[in-house]
């Protein structure tokens, strides 16, 4: 377990991550990660939640378009 100290940062309030965490997470300067309430608490991701249904969706509509697509990408 990792400890993180709550601090001020201008007019709000951040937290630093040591650089185990960071490596961790594969994040570095300007990455953005998740914060999601799960039922154990929160969770601290690099991956957004709803990336899945996001690339389902879009792989559906490439494939019912599929000749439209290739005929625009000549």
């Amino acid at each position: 377990m990792l400890k993180v100290k709550v601090t001020p940062i201008g007019n709000s309030m951040g937290i630093v991550l040591p650089k185990e965490a960071l490596s961790k997470l594969k994040a570095g300067k300007g990455d953005v990660l998740y914060l999601i309430d799960g039922p154990e608490g929160l969770t601290l991701t690099p991956y957004q939640q709803d990336f899945e249904s996001q690339m389902l969706a879009a792989e559906k509509v490439m494939k019912q378009y599929r000749n439209a697509l290739h005929e625009l990408a000549k």
